[in-house]
């Protein structure tokens, strides 16, 4: 092709090859941040873990069975009953308890007096505070028929409180009329704690008790309900006159019985509020087979006086210290070396004197400082990434050696307090499925708020996982080491011979080498003139 002047145009290629440096670096550096990423990801991670103090304790929950002494009162007449007394509370001799209106006029009239309306006082409403936080505390799904025990007994608990209320006002209404001259007045006979429920449990004892009466579904519970309809001999209210009181599990392992049995008094835990107290034990084996242990206690049945199963924790083992997950704790191997070979320096480092020789093979000493992680009344332990198996030691200011080869097994965790995995011993004072007391405040141990890794498989991965140095100079040093630990026995004698002999031997052996090489130059030389020739 040519151009109006008649010159011939060249057109040549686009450059296909012009590639963007700067696109290039991003996209490598892109594919390095994502194998990066990815790495991290699958890499096993140390996790942390602060240390605070805890207990455990070594516990088994059981449903229990309350027993009391507890006396049914029956009414004598016919009519609506009305309580006055607090269901829970104590009531001495002579104190009302409640009233039975013959006639059924009561309420009516008060209606017509205008004393209806009854304000509670801010003692009777934290009672029922009280009530309905017990229930929620105590509340199981599985045994939904305790919220309709628990619906009857809040009525009741509202209209006997409004009662107490209303009693004010029957006096000065039964002097002005005479229509509420049916009422009667029912006081107490006899001390103790007042309860509006019946189940028929009142007369049990750990001779008559059986597995029947651990069915929480065949269970039933009969609510007296306030301004109900009475008549002759039906129980109207209950009365716990004794503050001493029991409960019953039934425990059928044999060797749980007796260890039981020995301990005599158990702690007991309530799950209800958490309140503990011990109780004395006591055993019984029925026709049946069926073995059942009592926990016999001299206060806090008020607390309990509605309950009749309570769950209940027994503490036989009950230690505080520092709580660490078992996740953590490790065992691991260390050296034990003798004290007397232990060097302190003035900055408070420790270490030891190693024999070795240097590249002529003159015997020398090297000073290795070491870490301490526990000790006894005549070694350290000392830890194996330090020194070897084979190594020896000098003992200071004096002629003895040792040959480290001692070993033995430190139960720990590892702390990360100054950013890196160091071995804390622990002396473990309980442990069970998933945490572990160990003891705090103790040398070379742990401290209250240290943080040690969580998982210690982690770090035991890592370490299998390190790349061993396989080289010459490694092989080499272990192969003058195993020569080292032979020679020094005999240098211990004759050091100063066994030098000279190894000098004059060494020189023995470079003049037949020098004589060796000398005579093949001169061969080469003249092969190289004939070759020439």
């Amino acid at each position: 092709m040519s151009d109006r002047s008649g010159k011939k145009l060249t057109r040549y290629p686009k450059n296909l090859n012009n590639i963007n440096i700067g696109m290039v670096f991003f996209a490598v550096m892109a594919i390095y941040i994502l194998i990066s990423v990815v790495t991290y990801l699958k890499k096993d991670h140390m996790i942390g873990y602060q240390v605070n103090e805890g207990s455990l304790s070594s516990n088994n929950i059981y449903t229990a069975v309350a027993l009391r002494t507890e006396k049914i009162i029956t009414s004598e007449n016919a009519g609506y009953i009305n309580y006055f007394a607090t269901e829970g509370g104590r009531v001495a001799v002579g104190n009302l308890v409640y009233t039975v209106d013959e006639s059924g006029q009561l309420l009516e009239y008060l209606k017509s007096q205008g004393s209806e309306e009854v304000a509670l006082s801010d003692e009777d409403l934290s009672e029922l505070r009280t009530q309905i936080v017990n229930f929620d505390s105590s509340f199981d799904s599985s045994n939904f028929y305790t919220v309709y025990d628990f619906k009857i007994s809040l009525d009741g608990t509202v209209q006997k409180l409004s009662n107490s209320s209303i009693l004010q006002n029957i006096q000065s209404l039964n002097e002005n009329s005479g229509t509420l001259s049916s009422i009667i007045y029912k006081n107490a006979q006899d001390t103790g704690i007042v309860v509006y429920s019946t189940d028929g449990y009142e007369d049990l004892t750990l001779q008559t008790i059986t597995a029947a009466h651990f069915d929480e579904g065949a269970y039933e519970k009969n609510q007296l309900i306030n301004n109900a309809l009475v008549k002759p001999g039906d129980p109207v209210y209950k009365i716990c006159t004794s503050e001493e009181w029991s409960i019953v599990i039934q425990e059928d392992d044999p060797e749980r019985v007796k260890e039981l049995e020995e301990l005599e008094y158990i702690k007991v835990r309530f799950i209800k509020n958490q309140d503990e107290s011990w109780g004395k034990v006591s055993t019984y084996t029925n026709a049946d087979g069926d073995t059942f242990v009592m926990l016999t206690f001299t206060n806090s049945m008020i607390t309990f006086c509605r309950d009749r199963f309570l769950s209940v924790e027994l503490i036989t083992e009950d230690e505080t210290g520092l709580k660490i997950p078992n996740s953590a704790i490790v065992n691991k191997s260390f050296y034990l070396i003798p004290k007397d070979y232990m060097i302190k320096n003035n900055d408070n480092s420790t270490g030891v004197l190693r024999d070795k020789y240097d590249e002529q093979g003159n015997e020398t000493t090297e000073f290795i400082e070491l870490s301490i992680y526990n000790e006894t009344e005549t070694e350290y332990y000392i830890d194996t990434d330090t020194i070897r198996t084979g190594d020896i030691l000098i003992k200071p200011d004096s002629n003895d050696r040792y040959t480290v080869s001692k070993t033995d097994t430190l139960i720990g965790v590892y702390n990360i307090n100054k950013g890196y995995a160091d071995f804390r011993q622990v002396k473990i004072l309980y442990q069970n499925d998933e945490y572990a007391i160990v003891r705090s405040n103790t040398m070379y141990g742990l401290n209250v708020y240290d943080y040690i890794i969580l998982d210690s498989s982690v770090i035991d991965a890592e370490a299998s996982n390190k790349p061993v140095t396989n080289s010459d100079d490694s092989s080499k040093e272990s192969s003058t080491d195993s020569l080292g630990s032979e020679e020094s026995e005999e240098a211990a004698e004759s050091a100063d011979t066994e030098a000279s002999e190894a000098s004059v031997e060494e020189t023995s052996e470079d003049i037949p080498e020098e004589e060796n090489g000398d005579e093949q130059n001169e061969e080469s030389n003249e092969s190289s003139e004939l070759s020439s020739t």
